[in-house]
């Protein structure tokens, strides 16, 4: 594992988020989801593609907050332009999302 100071997390944007929005992606490669994520009035609204269908359906995704990385590049995947990463952990059965675990304001910066 890398060491890395305080300057270096510092510049990653972790922010919450709320899921407005959660379509189907059947052109991904892999099993996955389109999220649009409202991280409040300073960053707005983003679109991700997560693989998280194993764990969540679509109707619970909506109003759930999420951690993601807003300050990656855009990355197109399939047809869609990815704009965030939404956070989470790897396990056997599927992602389980990062969450907060309770409400707080969107766009909170993690830190």
């Amino acid at each position: 594992m890398e060491t890395i100071d305080w300057n270096d997390f510092a510049k990653v944007e972790l922010r919450v988020g709320t899921v407005v929005r959660a379509e189907p992606f059947p052109e991904a490669r892999r099993p996955a989801c389109k999220l649009w994520v409202d991280f409040g009035p300073e960053v707005g609204e983003r679109k991700s593609s997560a693989q998280i269908t194993e764990l969540y359906t679509l109707t619970e995704l909506v109003g759930k907050q999420v951690i993601g990385v807003v300050n990656f590049p855009h990355k197109q995947i399939g047809p869609m332009r990815s704009e965030c990463l939404v956070c989470g952990f790897y396990r056997e059965d599927g992602v389980v999302l990062a969450v907060p675990d309770k409400p707080v304001p969107d766009g909170l910066k993690l830190g």
